[in-house]
């Protein structure tokens, strides 16, 4: 029809951008990639899409609204509701990828990121040499840009307290928690006080636990997720361009208002203002309970833990309990160093140096997305990044912006599914 662009010749790219990893950044990535006429190849090492989110715990869901979630090109079914569960997001990941015609390769792992030599074809000239990514089965990918989107969530991190391995109780990171029920009647320490520590903790409670304290090293800012209908993740993409200070104070006069004072219970407002905390990497708390269930007393906030010593618990006020067991909600690592540490692209934290549509001076073509957790909402800001991203590397790459649907037939990627490594 005059007027109306044709769709890409993808088939005249046989050196595909890879987006390694399939949750929702990487999906999104390639989609706006495929958009614009750029042919993608999604690397994922489980065997489906969402591995992270299929193995977190049952009763979570996504702090930040269904229309606000939303990947491009696709929104999320109002029947999900407002606040969308764990298994409806795996259910949203697995339409989109067949929504919008993704390449996507399970059960292959790449283990390290590389650029190519000067010459070997990986890219065109304008381009650069491009990447080579070694993979499992001894696999070696050329790609023109890569795109890195292995997620935040990516490697479990246990401190390492004095006695930690002589513990005579159950000892298990919150990645492995998924119900309360082999907990119930029993006295459980959870360790951290982020949203994850909080959710379990309350989970815990109500699920029948004879006993759940939750150990805090630094009082968390706690806010309403919804107030009078009004959802917390807009406020903050309101504030999140504001000077530091002036949502520092806006910040306070809101906890005051919304948010009962625990102090009596254990858990004081923070001495650091909201934002302030929020620059430093600690996203509030969204209450699901967690007020509740402290003023309750069925939440008993304890000091941080210091050390293990056989079956005791040692706390930073010097008392010590004897948990059944301990949940620890300590967080986790990015998981970088072994894919792309040896190319000077990391802080001192292991989180990359650039993200969304900025790539680094020292490796151009290569873009990351996923590796912050900012205030206005995880899934809004990669859904952000991945249309910055195929703008950069379409521009990068010479493409053209072109109509939404892709041709059909692309040539081989090279890839088989494998079982993913034992």
């Amino acid at each position: 029809m005059p007027g109306v662009p044709a769709a890409p010749d993808m088939s005249t790219q046989p050196r595909p951008v890879y987006v390694i990893g399939a949750g929702p950044g990487g999906l999104a990535v390639a989609a706006a990639l495929r958009a614009r006429g750029v042919r993608a190849v999604v690397v994922e090492k489980s065997d489906g899409v969402g591995a992270s989110w299929r193995g977190h715990y049952d009763r979570l869901h996504l702090h930040t609204t269904r229309r606000l979630s939303a990947l491009p090109g696709l929104a999320i079914p109002r029947r999900f509701g407002r606040w969308v569960s764990r298994d409806d997001v795996v259910r949203y990941l697995e339409k989109y990828a067949e929504f919008h015609e993704l390449e996507l390769v399970t059960g292959v792992e790449v283990t390290r990121i590389e650029r190519a030599p000067a010459g070997d074809g990986a890219g065109a000239a304008d381009e650069g040499p491009g990447w080579l990514l070694h993979a499992s089965g001894g696999r070696v990918l050329a790609g023109r840009a890569v795109v890195v989107a292995t997620g935040f969530n990516h490697t479990p991190r246990l401190p390492d307290w004095p006695g930690r391995d002589t513990y005579t109780g159950a000892l298990a990171h919150a990645a492995a928690y998924r119900d309360p029920k082999p907990y119930e009647g029993r006295d459980v320490l959870v360790v951290g006080a982020g949203n994850t520590g909080a959710e379990i903790a309350v989970d815990l409670a109500e699920g029948g636990a004879a006993r759940v304290r939750l150990a805090v090293r630094t009082a968390p800012h706690i806010v309403r997720r919804s107030t009078a209908g009004w959802p917390a993740q807009r406020t903050g993409i309101l504030v999140r361009r504001l000077p530091v200070r002036l949502v520092d104070r806006l910040g306070a006069l809101t906890a005051k208002a919304s948010v009962p004072d625990l102090t009596a219970y254990g858990l004081p407002r923070p001495e650091s203002g909201l934002y302030s905390r929020v620059r430093q990497g600690a996203i509030p708390v969204q209450d699901v309970g967690l007020i509740a269930a402290v003023r309750a007393g069925t939440v008993e906030p304890v000091a941080a833990v210091e050390a293990f010593d056989g079956a005791e618990v040692v706390l930073a006020d010097g008392s010590r309990i004897t948990p059944d067991a301990v949940v620890a909600a300590t967080g986790y690592r990015r998981g970088l160093e072994g894919l792309i540490g040896h190319l000077d692209v990391l802080d001192e934290r292991g989180r990359p140096l650039a993200h969304g549509r900025r790539t680094p001076a020292q490796a151009p073509g290569l873009y990351f997305t996923g590796f912050t957790n900012p205030i206005s909402g995880m899934f809004r800001e990669m859904a952000l990044d991945a249309e910055k991203i195929a703008k950069a590397v379409a521009r990068r790459l010479g493409v053209r912006a072109a109509a939404r649907r892709a041709a059909a037939h692309l040539p081989d990627t090279g890839l088989r599914p494998v079982d993913p490594p034992a």
